[in-house]
């Protein structure tokens, strides 16, 4: 416990730990002192002396950096504070171009609205024409996302310390002297020409206009008039806790929001990769196919006039290319909602009385919420009689919840990323985190600035190995080598945490015969490329600390040696005791925004949600009570196995839902061939992509934006995304859509909300038990959960 220090401040008696700013005390009562370069994100500098108190002493102090002392007599507003403070806000503003582009735009200038309030700026209402500012200093518009004004740059530094102590980034300080002195990023280069990765940390710290957000689609406006709406970011695992700002069913800006996920940070994608939403080439009605030929009616009148025979499926795009819509459009034609929807229910349900429920299958999304996850699954297990459902999660890091559910017995991280800020070591391997994960890569470089060793193992050198103790550039496919190596090491130096192997392990002696035996560091080093000597300084790095927190990727997971790979880092952590103790853990980075989420609802064909196996009687039973129908005993097929079958036409139909296995299965042709050997596919999507150019028909889906729903990061934190906009045209929301497609094959959904779907998802689970909408706050949930409230 801190020793505690008691002070008055304007009057008022604080007592706040020992160390606690002036500053900070103030704030804690609602006492505002004013600052420029200072915010409560960044580290304290004292630049801008703005903050200024009288303490009783010769001169006033700065109360950003000064410490709170026993007896202290604080003054935070008087005549001799407010007459420096309007000297320098006179003097800031003498060369400051009145309003500035943050004036102008959101109209949240700090410098401005110290001069309204020191009476030194005009009211906007009087009239007086606005100051230009000292022109000598140029624009800077070089970056396609932040536009940089040298001239109402007051030099307070919290861009500066924005990028170097929050991002890590390290591209700006400071260039030239004198009233010459600017910003700069790198050597004084243009910002749009710099190592500048667009993070916008530098924008949401600048109090003036120097640096702004440029337009995406929408002029930017002050935030009173836009609609702010908290969410959650659509892109990677890591689930960047964001709000949005609209108007007129545009996203204006995004803002990083506090949350034990991010802190307020976000990365280029969150904080402007969302217009994607409003573009032209959205999908916004149904289409059908130009074909003649469907076996098995009765359709409607409307249908049967409509469709012709079945030539080839592609328009010949090649793997990987831009869709162009000119050329695959025409073998489309719109079509009504009714008239779209009953086609997929007659065709699927044809083909499942025709070739069994067998011969249908369904890819999911890890990009869809968790109820949309449960839906798809449940539609394609109840509605359609199939276990063959699956998603990306096969291809990325089924090897890695194969080796976790069989040695610690769950497939998700045992501690959330953030914790890597309490670990003597961590071990980052397969995984590029900077370009992948760039929020939580800034805080593995945050704690290494303040102490923490940091091992890089990966095949090319990556941006983290700036930052590393140890940077082991490893032979492709040689993962295991390297790891036993290691592993030989701690068991022959002695570097092992016996007690926790014997209490908590099983299978250590013949581990340790097989590394003593086979994996000598010499031997190791002939395999894997890494000198012994530094196998062994690796490993008594590993060794000696008192924690580590392992982290992995694709580079581990996507290869022909997955699970081992994964097997060895998760017994690198058992035998030195780093599972289960702040600052260690086991954590695979998931990839999408709802890798984890996905595969916690279903989205995986040997197991119901929360990984609960059909082969399981008591847990088939559960499933089909809650559903009300029988249920397919057989594990379904998995993704390349659906590929396979479309092939040999053991699948017939399909359903895919926000997936693109054209360009992420690895045989871009043999998904081609498949896809046109099928009877009957459906798409559900936001844009015309390469596996939609196959589909007989084409559902127009709601994007991430458009729709409420949970996704769960990396850190099996459950969060509510909120709908900020309304799909475009005729699109609907996937869960929408799932359910009456349900409806129509004969199987009725009938919610009321994704919040109902939701509630029946965690009353089936374990792990989710207890979640709802309701109670999982502006910041989510980890599970497990047992007490939610």
């Amino acid at each position: 416990m801190p020793t505690q220090v008691t002070l008055t401040i304007d009057d008022q008696p604080v007592t706040v730990p020992e160390g606690t700013t002036i500053w900070e005390a103030a704030r804690q009562q609602g006492i505002d002192i004013p600052v420029l370069c200072h915010s409560p994100q960044l580290n304290p500098a004292g630049v801008c002396r703005m903050c200024v108190v009288d303490t009783g002493e010769r001169v006033l102090t700065a109360s950003c950096v000064r410490g709170c002392e026993q007896g202290m007599t604080v003054t935070t507003s008087s005549d001799k504070v407010n007459q420096h403070r309007q000297m320098l806000t006179r003097l800031l503003l003498h060369e400051h171009p009145t309003p500035c582009e943050r004036e102008t735009t959101t109209k949240d200038c700090e410098l401005e609205r110290l001069g309204r309030q020191y009476g030194l700026l005009p009211t906007a209402s009087n009239g007086q024409p606005p100051s230009t500012g000292n022109r000598s200093k140029p624009k800077d518009l070089s970056s396609p996302v932040i536009a940089v004004d040298h001239a109402a740059c007051i030099l307070c530094d919290r861009c500066i310390r924005a990028c170097d102590d929050v991002q890590s980034n390290e591209v700006i300080g400071r260039s030239q002297k004198g009233a010459g002195t600017q910003i700069a990023f790198d050597l004084n280069n243009p910002m749009g020409a710099s190592t500048c990765v667009s993070c916008g940390e530098c924008v949401s710290s600048c109090p003036t206009g120097a640096l702004t957000n440029k337009p995406i689609t929408l002029p930017v406006i002050p935030r009173a008039d836009l609609v702010s709406t908290e969410s959650v970011c659509p892109y990677c695992g890591v689930g960047c806790a964001v709000t949005f700002h609209a108007k007129d069913n545009q996203i204006v800006y995004a803002e990083g929001r506090e949350s034990p996920v991010n802190h307020g940070r976000l990365c280029v994608k969150g904080r402007y990769g969302w217009d994607y939403t409003s573009h032209e080439q959205r999908l916004t009605r149904p289409l059908i196919r130009r074909e003649t030929h469907y076996p098995k009616g009765p359709l409607s009148a409307e249908v049967q006039t409509s469709v012709g025979p079945r030539g080839q499926k592609s328009g010949g795009q090649k793997p990987g290319g831009i869709v162009d819509y000119a050329t695959v459009m025409p073998a489309f034609r719109e079509a009504t909602w009714d008239e779209a929807l009953e086609l997929v229910a007659r065709r699927l349900t044809d083909l499942r009385l025709e070739y069994g429920s067998s011969a249908l299958a369904g890819f999911g999304s890890a990009k869809c919420s968790n109820e949309e996850a449960y839906l798809f699954q449940k539609l394609l297990r109840a509605g359609l009689g199939t276990n063959n459902v699956d998603h990306c999660t096969r291809l990325c890091h089924a090897s890695s919840v194969a080796a976790l559910m069989e040695t610690i017995g769950s497939g998700a991280v045992t501690n959330v990323f953030a914790d890597v800020e309490r670990a003597g070591v961590a071990l980052v391997t397969g995984s590029n985190a900077t370009a992948n994960h760039p929020v939580a890569a800034t805080f593995m470089k945050e704690a290494v600035k303040r102490g923490t060793k940091l091992i890089v193992a990966d095949v090319r050198r990556h941006e983290l190995a700036d930052f590393a103790t140890h940077f082991a550039q490893l032979k492709p496919g040689t993962d295991v080598a390297f790891y036993n190596s290691i592993m030989h090491v701690l068991i022959a130096e002695d570097l092992i945490d016996r007690q926790f192997i014997a209490n908590r392990t099983e299978g250590f002696e013949q581990l340790r015969e097989m590394v003593l035996a086979d994996y000598s560091p010499e031997k190791a080093a002939e395999i894997c490329g890494i000198p012994a000597a530094e196998i062994r300084a690796i490993a008594r790095t590993i060794g000696e600390a008192e924690s580590m927190i392992v982290f992995w990727g694709m580079g581990i997971s996507q290869h022909t040696t997955g699970t081992n790979n994964a097997r060895c880092l998760i017994s690198l952590c058992l035998m030195t005791g780093n599972v289960g103790r702040p600052g260690t853990g086991l954590h695979p980075l998931r990839g999408q925004n709802n890798v984890q989420g996905a595969s916690d609802a279903g989205l995986i064909p040997m197991v119901y949600p929360d990984y609960q196996p059909v082969t399981s009687d008591a847990t088939r039973l559960k499933f089909e009570e809650a559903w009300d129908v029988p249920l397919d005993p057989q594990p379904g097929l998995t993704v390349v196995e659906i590929i396979k079958g479309a092939l040999d036409k053991s699948i017939r139909g399909m359903y895919i839902l926000g997936e693109n296995p054209f360009i992420s299965d690895p045989n871009s042709n043999k998904v081609r061939k498949a896809l046109a050997a099928l009877d009957f596919l459906v798409v559900q999507d936001i844009f015309l992509t390469e596996t939609a150019e196959f589909a007989d028909v084409i559902l127009p889906a709601s994007s991430y934006f458009e729709k409420t729903g949970t996704y769960t990061n990396t850190d099996r934190r459950v969060q509510l995304g909120q709908q900020v906009l309304d799909p475009p045209g005729e699109a609907r929301q996937d869960w929408k859509i799932i359910c009456e497609i349900g409806n129509r094959s004969g199987y009725p959904m009938p919610y009321e909300s994704t919040a109902d779907v939701f509630d029946e998802f965690s009353s089936l689970t374990k792990n989710y038990h207890g979640l709802s909408h309701d109670n999982l706050g502006s910041t989510g949930k980890l599970w497990p959960c047992p007490t939610p409230t």
